[in-house]
């Protein structure tokens, strides 16, 4: 079963691996819903994203990065 757009924690945990040394405070929400559509594991419905849930996962991206 892949990840689903409410799966911000695991999703920000993905992208903090794939991307590493990118701070997601600097990164627009176009890019930020391309690379998740882009996880491998990522198995949901594009339009089902929207602002609310992009800064859900920016948040939880941003506290893998600060640890």
């Amino acid at each position: 079963m892949g990840l689903k757009w409410t799966d911000t924690r695991e999703i920000a945990i993905s992208l903090c691996e794939t991307h590493p040394n990118i701070n997601p405070m600097t990164l627009r929400f176009t890019d930020l819903h391309r690379w998740v559509m882009d996880l491998p594991d990522f198995d949901d419905d594009p339009h089902h994203s929207g602002e609310k849930i992009l800064e859900a996962i920016q948040t939880a991206w941003m506290d893998e990065y600060d640890e």
